[in-house]
């Protein structure tokens, strides 16, 4: 019988967890970064290379949020359906 700690689902689905965490801090970081350009290019005036910053961060951001939000919440969705039947 498998443990949680041997259980080679549960550890790729701890690696996926932990991968999905990474990727939501950075996307959120990116998000972020793109609201302090747009602010400071309201400030200043819009240039073009101000305008295509502010979209590339967004870009990455919505690149690295969408799927770990999506992962994320499928990993905590298996986790209690393990705990809840027993597993």
């Amino acid at each position: 019988m498998t443990t949680p700690d041997t259980d080679p689902v549960r550890v790729r689905r701890a690696q996926i967890a932990k991968w999905t965490r990474l990727a939501n801090r950075l996307g959120y970081l990116a998000l972020a970064l793109a609201v302090v350009l747009f602010v400071i290019a309201f400030m200043v005036g819009f240039s073009s290379p101000m305008a295509t910053l502010v979209v590339a961060a967004m870009i990455v951001s919505f690149v690295l949020l969408v799927p770990s939000i999506i992962l994320g919440y499928a990993v905590k969705a298996a986790e209690r359906d393990d705990l809840q039947h027993g597993h």
